[in-house]
Parts: C-alpha cells; sequence; structure tokens
C-alpha cells in the first residue's frame, strides 16, 4: 500500500493521527481509539524507510539523525497537511502523523461557548488554550486567531512547531515562524516578535520557563498573547505557570500572572451521542478581579474552581461540569459519557435527579 493511499484512507475515515511502526498495520486514531488501516499490511523495514523518506527531507532527516527526535510539517496537494513527529523505539524508528483539518473552522463550528468570540477580541493580555494531547487545543487556537483575523487590522505572529494550520490573510497581516525552519527555538523569536510591530502574538507552546517569562513580558507590554499548555483545568494552569518558576521568584510571577491573564479556556473532547465524532466540553475562566487575588494569594489559589462555578451569571465562565450538564440538556451526550468526565459526581447526580441547590441558577448555560 503506497503512503498516499494511507493518508486518503485516513482523511476519508476521519482519524486525527496516523502511527507508522515496523511489522504492523498503519494504525489509525478515531475519535479516541485506535484501529488499523483497512486493507493495509504489515509494514515492512524498506517500506518504513520508504514512507519516511517521502515525508521527510534529507536535510531533516539528517538532523535527527543527530537528535533523535524530529517534529516537521508534510504537505500533500489534495489531501492536505500533516504534522509528523519521528522518534526512535527500541533501536528503530517510528512515525506519527497528525492530520491538520483542510479548513480552520470557526468559534461557534467547535461549539464553543459564545464568551470565547469576546475572549478573542482582547486588545492585550494572555489568554491559554489548555488540555491533555489530542483534546483540540491547536484547532481552538486556530479559530481564535481566526477570529481575530476576520474582525481586526492588526499583526499576527504565529511561532509553532511546526506550523499546522495555514493562515490566510483577512483584515489582518499574518507572520507565521517554524522554529527550525525560520527561527532557531521560541525565546529568540518571541524575542524577536516583540521588536516587529506586533498586535498578536501566538506561541504554539509554552515547554520552558525562558519561553513562559517572555510570554508573560509580552503581554505586559501591550501584545496580545496566545499559547497552550498540557494542563487539565484552569487551576493546574495557575499552578503550571508559576511551577516554572524557582520558588524565590513565584510570589512575583503570581502578581504577573494576575495583572496579565485575560482567560482561560481548558477543555476535552467527549464522544457525541449521535455517534458522529466528539465535541469539546469547556472550562472558562474570566480573570475578573476575584480571580487576580486567588491568583495572587498561594492559599487561595485551590479557590479557584468555585469562583469559575459561582461567575458564570454575571462573567460567561464554566466549569468542566456545567460544561458537561449544559451538553447532556442538550442531547449531544449522554449519561454515562457524561459521569465519566464530570469532576463533582455527586452535585452532578443532585442535579440529574432533579434536588434543587443553593446553586442552581449557575447549572444553567
Amino acid at each position: 500500500m503506497k503512503l498516499i493511499d494511507v493518508l486518503a484512507a485516513a482523511r476519508f475515515a476521519g482519524a486525527s493521527d496516523i502511527h507508522f511502526k515496523r511489522g504492523i498495520p498503519p494504525i489509525f486514531r478515531i475519535d479516541g481509539a485506535l484501529a488499523p488501516c483497512p486493507e493495509a499490511g504489515r509494514l515492512s523495514e524498506a517500506e518504513m524507510s520508504a514512507f519516511i523518506r517521502e515525508v521527510v527531507p534529507e536535510s531533516k532527516r539528517n538532523r535527527f539523525e543527530e537528535e533523535l527526535e524530529l517534529n516537521t510539517s508534510f504537505v500533500r496537494p489534495k489531501l492536505g497537511r500533516f504534522r509528523v513527529t519521528l522518534f526512535r523505539q527500541r533501536g528503530e524508528v517510528g512515525m506519527i502523523m497528525r492530520l491538520i483539518p483542510n479548513r480552520i473552522e470557526t468559534l461557534r463550528d467547535l461549539n464553543l461557548p459564545e464568551v470565547t468570540e469576546q475572549i478573542a477580541m482582547e486588545r492585550r493580555g494572555l489568554i491559554l488554550i489548555t488540555g491533555a494531547t489530542g483534546s483540540g487545543k491547536s484547532t481552538t487556537l486556530a479559530a481564535f486567531l481566526d477570529h481575530i483575523n476576520t474582525h481586526r487590522t492588526c499583526h499576527i505572529v504565529t511561532i509553532e512547531d511546526p506550523v499546522e494550520f495555514t493562515i490566510r490573510e483577512k483584515r489582518s497581516l499574518i507572520t507565521q515562524r517554524e522554529v527550525g525552519v525560520d527561527t532557531h527555538a521560541f525565546p529568540v523569536a518571541l524575542r524577536q516578535a516583540l521588536r516587529q510591530d506586533t498586535d498578536v502574538i501566538m506561541v504554539g507552546e509554552i515547554r520552558d520557563r525562558e519561553t513562559m517569562e517572555l510570554v508573560l513580558q509580552g503581554a505586559e507590554t501591550g501584545h496580545l498573547v496566545l499559547s497552550t499548555l498540557h494542563t487539565t483545568d484552569a487551576q493546574e494552569t495557575v499552578h503550571r505557570v508559576v511551577s516554572f518558576f524557582p520558588a524565590a521568584q513565584q510570589e512575583q510571577i503570581r502578581l504577573q500572572l494576575a495583572s496579565v491573564l485575560k482567560a482561560i479556556v481548558a477543555q476535552r473532547l467527549i464522544a457525541r451521542l449521535d455517534g458522529k465524532g466528539r465535541l469539546p466540553a469547556v472550562e472558562i475562566l474570566i480573570a475578573n478581579e476575584q480571580i487576580r487575588e486567588l491568583i495572587r494569594d498561594p492559599m487561595r489559589t485551590s479557590e479557584i474552581a468555585q469562583a469559575i462555578f459561582n461567575g458564570h451569571v454575571s462573567y460567561g465562565m464554566q466549569t468542566f461540569d456545567q460544561s458537561i450538564m449544559n451538553l447532556l440538556e442538550r442531547k449531544l451526550i449522554d449519561e454515562e459519557e457524561a459521569m465519566r468526565y464530570v469532576r463533582s459526581t455527586q452535585d452532578f447526580s443532585m442535579r440529574l435527579k432533579g434536588i434543587e441547590t443553593a446553586d442552581d441558577e449557575n447549572w444553567s448555560i
């Protein structure tokens, strides 16, 4: 089976990723589950080598031989764009290809709350999109940028490893820089972005303290900065940002984060009731004065989840449990799936049984 046939089959099946490993057929991830590529046989060593040569140019293969890890991108006419990861395991090369959607969906297309459109129109500060690997962070981030591109005249600079979605100019000027191709590292590109008459900076992922420091600096100096973290919810995100820094700096970082943070959008994907893929359950933190105080005070950061719950009516915030209840009430997911993902099963069950609580108004989204 040719590589082009595998990629076409993956697109047709709605796969999000393809795993290539010698000795087994290509494996698709579809709606979170793994399944072999139909009609594909076990990959031989020669086939693996041929696929890798087709996907990765020689210069990058040489870099892979030196570093033993590689992130890059691959574009095939009619089949679209793919994010490629090369790695070694048990002395052999493995490859994973992430399928990038052929179009950037809008925030509404993604079934995200209306408040996300307001968040996207912030002029300065920090917006963090968080979630586990495969939770749709890149897709949501692209939707935020598309909303800005559609509604603002500004200069957007993206720094990615690799570039995933290709963003076409609408009302904004777009500069997309790929680590390893257009720049040596995230921190180097970030420093330059602060000097390039930039309005909006998107950093694909915050991986280290230096990048985090520059992200905060960029937000502090009047830019709108968007980025992602591998954290499960808003409260954990605050802890993760602070934990990048040594103890002696953490008080100052809390003050800085409280000052520049605009919103945290945390998401996880849940199977749809109709069987047509997955949709996001979303926790949304809006940095009002109460949230800022909880960020500044390490003894009270654990109160963030309750503050989000209470802030729904006035600010449009929502916890995962509120989001999941909304999806359930709209008959988009079933009760069994909902109970797998909620944080407080007891409160959620009481609400499902119609038992009124003091927080009843906050459950309606």
